[in-house]
């Protein structure tokens, strides 16, 4: 089965000379339709570098990532653009969420700038809305909410739409642990139906509903297990 995600070799270099930092050296990873993988590893481990490569939000020093068999650095800012609209959802940390915008309005976005008219997009936003449980807050602004509910709209958005790829960066940092539940069991049933996710995460519980571990250090690969071994691995200090 192809993979939906694939890189290869990738490395990731910031700077120059002394302030030279290797986010991620010579990286191979893949995530294939159906399945869930989560990424683990202490903090400045490469994570999240992994991810926003993955969503073409950045690009590698050397090595290639594709996303459905395209090579993301050989179709251009705009078509990378065009694939977070379409086939790649992205949740992050810091939400990224337009304050102008109601709750539905961020969600319908990416819909209605790939020409999806705003009547189907607002629907299908207010569906995704219903099923991370906040239905009743699709006309407020970000603003008034709070950081929990600004987190619900960030997955509702990409999640909304017939996403291949869902990345999502510590999804749950801002929920309670039974929204949490319900917000990973959203992304094990999306995985189900045959999208491939990708899950950063610091919780061994979280890292449960994956189907395989993929653990980093110093922007390695150190170790991939099934997530049955996460507390095992975490318990024996492979990853801290």
């Amino acid at each position: 089965m192809s993979a939906v995600l694939r890189m290869a070799e990738v490395t990731r270099v910031h700077g120059e000379g002394a302030t030279e930092v290797h986010a991620l050296r010579s990286v191979s990873f893949a995530a294939h339709p159906g399945e869930l993988v989560a990424v683990m590893g202490p903090s400045g481990s490469g994570k999240s570098t992994l991810l926003t490569l993955a969503g073409g939000l950045d690009g590698p020093t050397s090595g290639v990532v594709s996303v459905e068999g395209v090579d993301l650095a050989g179709v251009g800012a705009a078509g990378r653009a065009r694939m977070r609209r379409t086939s790649i959802g992205y949740v992050f940390q810091d939400f990224n969420l337009i304050p102008a915008l109601t709750a539905v309005e961020n969600v319908a976005l990416p819909l209605e700038l790939d020409g999806v008219r705003s009547r189907t997009a607002r629907a299908g936003a207010r569906a995704a809305l219903e099923e991370v449980g906040i239905a009743d807050l699709a006309d407020r602004f970000p603003d008034h909410m709070s950081g929990g509910q600004q987190q619900r709209v960030a997955i509702a958005r990409a999640v909304v739409g017939d996403r291949r790829l869902i990345l999502a960066d510590e999804p749950t940092g801002a929920l309670d642990s039974e929204t949490g539940e319900s917000i990973l069991r959203l992304l094990r049933a999306r995985c189900d139906a045959g999208a491939a996710g990708v899950l950063v995460t610091h919780e061994a519980r979280h890292a449960a509903w994956a189907d395989r571990v993929v653990f980093l250090r110093d922007g390695v690969v150190i170790d991939e297990t099934g997530a049955d071994h996460a507390d095992a691995l975490l318990d024996a200090g492979r990853i801290r």
